[in-house]
């Protein structure tokens, strides 16, 4: 038997020949395959250091992550190829190479979209609800990038996606109305990231409840009120109900108004205003607006006086208006100016 009736022996269906085709095909991507983790790879680390991007770096270590069996099942299924092989057997390789193919890109794919979460957290001040959020987001990342893997798997073996896709929306609608106020929590969560309107920290008002936010969750958010007790609150009730945080506050507006008695001479009335703009001038972080007599009450002659505290903390807030009223009480014992407090007089006749 000379060479060329040895390489046209059939054997399992395929000659010889194939069979040495295959598998010199098989031994060459083999080699090739670790010229390229040994050598290549090793090359582009030294380039991706010298380097100041991160994502070059974040590139290679995707590719140095991937398995050595991920290289040697790909040599086979491409040598495969070079045989005819049972329908069976070659769908069963397809499959399992197909599989295996759509890992490694969902997890590099993975990868990447979190090297750039990463990067945008760390352009701003990191906190629990950034971290929290970063999980939130990577998870909903992950449930879409295998979702559409295994519907690219199902689809390329044969199952009829579009029959089944049309199942699990009915599925996929009945399970939404079962956890629709969940699920509106969730998405309201992003809405509280990504908007803003308050940060950990704070101090808001939402509806009859105050207190300072200490924690944003995924479904609902803690505030600590003035009197100690946690106060937990939907995500979907405040992203629809209306905030008020005073944190954002740079100055605050103080109208409050003063009664002197009927007996005050017209003198005296017109010293109000200048005492009280000496007494704003004494005192820090408050800006005087203006003072003016406002009416004739019941009991008492009434001026209404407007100032800004130029701070949004309540306690330093606090602690000027009490240094206001104190000289304003001070001011007014010194000038005579007696304060008008409810009075009814009676007049008898006979």
């Amino acid at each position: 038997m000379d060479y060329q009736q040895l390489l046209s022996q059939e054997l399992y269906g395929n000659t010889v020949e194939q069979h040495l085709q295959a598998f010199g095909i098989f031994l060459g991507l083999l080699i090739i395959f670790r010229i390229f983790r040994k050598i290549i790879i090793g090359r582009l680390r030294k380039f991706a250091d010298a380097t100041t991007t991160k994502l070059d770096d974040k590139l290679v270590d995707i590719f140095d992550a991937i398995h050595p069996r991920f290289y040697d099942i790909t040599a086979f299924y491409f040598a495969s190829h070079y045989l005819t092989l049972p329908t069976t057997l070659s769908k069963g390789i397809n499959g399992i190479f197909l599989a295996i193919l759509l890992i490694q890109l969902i997890n590099a794919s993975q990868k990447i979209l979190e090297y750039f979460l990463h990067k945008a957290l760390q352009n701003n001040q990191t906190n629990e609800a950034d971290q929290m959020m970063f999980s939130g987001i990577s998870l909903f990342i992950k449930i879409g990038l295998w979702g559409v893997g295994l519907l690219l798997f199902l689809s390329n073996i044969g199952v009829n996606v579009t029959s089944l896709a049309a199942s699990m929306g009915i599925g996929g609608i009945a399970i939404a109305l079962a956890v629709q106020n969940i699920l509106g929590d969730i998405f309201s969560s992003f809405s509280i990231y990504f908007d803003k309107p308050f940060a950990v920290g704070d101090f808001i008002t939402v509806g009859e409840h105050m207190g300072t936010v200490k924690k944003i969750g995924m479904k609902s958010t803690r505030l600590e009120a003035l009197q100690g007790e946690e106060i937990v609150i939907s995500n979907k009730e405040l992203t629809s109900a209306r905030v008020q945080n005073f944190k954002k506050m740079n100055k605050r507006r103080i109208p409050f108004t003063i009664g002197v008695t009927y007996d005050t001479s017209l003198e005296k009335c017109k010293l109000i205003p200048e005492l009280i703009t000496k007494i704003f001038d004494k005192v820090e972080n408050a800006d005087l607006d203006r003072v003016n007599f406002f009416q004739f009450n019941s009991f008492s002659l009434d001026f209404e006086i407007v100032y800004y505290h130029l701070s949004g903390n309540y306690a330093e807030y606090m602690r000027v208006r009490e240094i206001i009223n104190l000289r304003i009480k001070e001011e007014f014992e010194k000038a005579s100016i007696d304060m008008a407090f409810p009075t009814q007089t009676l007049i008898l006749e006979k």
